[in-house]
């Protein structure tokens, strides 16, 4: 039997601060989780009003672990501390190698770096507020949109959606010039390509720039060429005409 860890003998870590999201995002946070793993911790950190209220039902339905925490003085919020605590804990003892965390407090970005030091992967799962300082301090951002509110189909039928107009951000192009600058051939893969721009912006993503996928994207460039090649495509920055 080959020793080698496989994607699905990863364990994951799913650590949800009830305080600060609403229990909607619970079963968004799985369907993203399950692509890294076998999730061996799932826990839902909250005050007695969190918890008994809003959450009871899906921390139960999801099997959720509830860790209550009171609140010892007006103000002091104590989940935070509890979960980054149990965080670290389940690090130490290897009983989970990647950590998603839901929330959107940027109070754990500074967790996120520590367990990142310490060679963890580290996943956020946050709403549209989610700041910057968080989003960066993790490997990857994954942004929940909450649901709207339902209406009447009959009073207001639903508009067809505009169509989003594709973008080409500079950051796509920077990002192969310096990738390709130092190789022999002058390309970069395509997957290579790909894990770069998310570890420089975890929340990147195609199709919030109106693309498909991030060959849809790459193609749009006048400036880069993209080869399919050796089972994989390649890209590279289009040479410049010389003026004779």
């Amino acid at each position: 039997m080959s020793t080698a860890e496989t994607t699905t003998d990863t364990k994951v870590a799913v650590l949800v601060d009830c305080d600060n999201t609403s229990p909607e995002i619970l079963e968004y946070a799985l369907r993203v989780v399950a692509q890294f793993g076998r999730v061996v911790l799932r826990r839902g950190y909250g005050n007695h009003a969190t918890l008994a209220n809003k959450w009871q039902e899906a921390l139960v339905r999801l099997a959720f672990t509830p860790c209550l925490q009171y609140q010892y003085a007006a103000g002091k919020n104590t989940s935070d501390i509890a979960m980054a605590l149990d965080a670290l804990e389940a690090l130490f003892d290897g009983r989970a190698q990647t950590y998603c965390l839901v929330t959107s407090d940027s109070d754990f970005a500074y967790l996120c770096r520590k367990l990142r030091e310490r060679g963890a992967t580290v996943c956020i799962i946050g709403e549209g507020k989610t700041p910057d300082a968080l989003r960066n301090a993790s490997d990857q951002f994954f942004e929940w949109q909450p649901p709207e509110p339902a209406t009447n189909a009959e009073s207001s039928p639903t508009p067809a959606p505009a169509k989003q107009t594709k973008q080409r951000p500079k950051a796509l192009l920077s990002a192969v010039s310096l990738l390709t600058g130092d190789t022999s051939e002058g390309r970069v893969g395509l997957g290579a390509l790909g894990q770069y721009l998310k570890r420089t912006d975890p929340a990147f993503s195609p199709k919030a720039f109106g693309h498909s996928g991030l060959l849809d994207m790459v193609r749009t460039y006048p400036d880069l060429v993209t080869v399919h090649e050796s089972g994989g495509y390649w890209v590279s920055v289009k040479p410049k005409a010389t003026v004779q």
